[in-house]
Formats: structure tokens, sequence, C-alpha cells
């Protein structure tokens, strides 16, 4: 009898419950993309919302970028977004360095929706006017910090030769650290994964926003 008033009690309360809302998060605010055809919420599989859900909670706040690509794979998209938020905002390079490699492998692909993005996240954390124009333009910057040059010269030697000399490791690992190394390595294939993906869609630009990335003969000094 007590078992039977228990279930009955459960069942109640079940049907009291309301339904998880299926409404987007509050900050959706619908995606854009080329080849692929910008999804809407409604056309979303739960495992494509699960990772638009992920996303919009995390440090990017919104949804600009491969992700409408990423949605035709979420399962996967979800694992690289996640990878991309850490190595974007939890680096342990300070952000200044963190942007000067993103930049550099934006340009090293001509991604120009990169580019755009990540060359005002680099003045943002300080990288100078001056470096960004020169990486922009396919040449070495002549002024650079002793950190910033370590970065450049580690990421524009592993993207040119596929490999670095035991001075540029020694280098990189001495003023980053292992784990700097290794953090810098990883954010530049994730953005090399994202330029990929952004060209592949011919992810257009802001309105209003001319390409600034021209076509260089030798795309690395």
């Amino acid at each position: 009898m007590l078992a039977a008033v228990t279930l009955l009690a459960a069942a109640v309360a079940y049907t009291q419950t309301p339904a998880k809302s299926d409404a987007p998060p509050p900050n959706f605010t619908g995606l854009a993309g080329d080849r692929f055809k910008p999804l809407t919420w409604d056309e979303m599989t739960p495992e494509q919302k699960t990772m638009i859900r992920h996303i919009l909670a995390g440090d990017r706040k919104n949804l600009g970028g491969p992700f409408n690509v990423m949605l035709r794979s979420p399962e996967m998209g979800d694992l690289a977004q996640a990878l991309g938020g850490q190595a974007r905002f939890h680096s342990s390079l300070p952000p200044r360095l963190n942007e000067l490699a993103i930049i550099i492998t934006a340009r090293f692909w001509t991604v120009q929706f990169e580019w755009n993005a990540h060359r005002r996240a680099a003045a943002q954390a300080g990288v100078s006017e001056d470096i960004i124009q020169a990486i922009a333009n396919g040449k070495r910057p002549a002024k650079m910090a002793g950190d910033e040059t370590v970065v450049y010269n580690f990421a524009t030697e592993l993207l040119k030769n596929h490999s670095v000399s035991d001075a540029t490791f020694a280098a990189a690992k001495n003023t980053l650290g292992e784990r700097g190394v290794v953090d810098m390595t990883c954010v530049m294939g994730y953005y090399q994964l994202v330029g990929m993906l952004l060209d592949l869609d011919r992810y257009p630009l802001p309105a209003g926003t001319q390409p600034e990335l021209k076509p260089l003969a030798q795309l690395i000094p």
C-alpha cells in the first residue's frame, strides 16, 4: 500500500513539473554563413542546441565565426569550441602574446574574418599597430619586445618549416615555460582549424568591412 501511494505521488509530481524549455538562450542572436546555410534554432537537433548553449554559456558570448559550420558535426564541434575557449581565454600566455600568435596564423592562411576579429583583439591586448601592419604586409616587424620576438620566431618558423630549431625551441621554453610552448602551439593549431572552416564556408566579414589582407607571394618572411 505504501509503495502504491509513493508511486502515485511521484506520478502526480511528474505531471505537475513544467517541461524543460526548448527556447533559445537569451543571448542567441542567430548565425551567419555562405556555403553552409545559417541554421535557425527550430532547425537544430538536440545535439546542435547543446553545442550552442555551451558556446553562449562560455567566455565568447556570441556565435560569430566557425560555429555555424561546426554545427554540421555538433559532437565534434562542441569539443572543438571547448578547446578554442581554453586556448583563447585560459592560456598561460598573456593575451598580448596569445593574440600575436593568432594573428600570425590568420595572416599565414589569409583568413579575412579571423584577421579582422583578432587584429582588433591584439591591439586591445597591447600589440602595437606597427607590428600588426608589418604582419599584415608579410614583413618581419622592425621593433618587438623580447617576448614578442620569441613568439614571432616560434610561430613563423613552425608555420613555414613545419618544425622549429633547437635554438628557437629553447628560447620559447626559457621565456614561456613548457606549458607556454604547448599553449602557443595549441592556439595556433586551433586557429588553423578555424581558418580552414571559415575559408571553406567563405564566411562573410561584418557589414561595411573591407578585407585588409592582400595575397602575398611569400607568406612568411
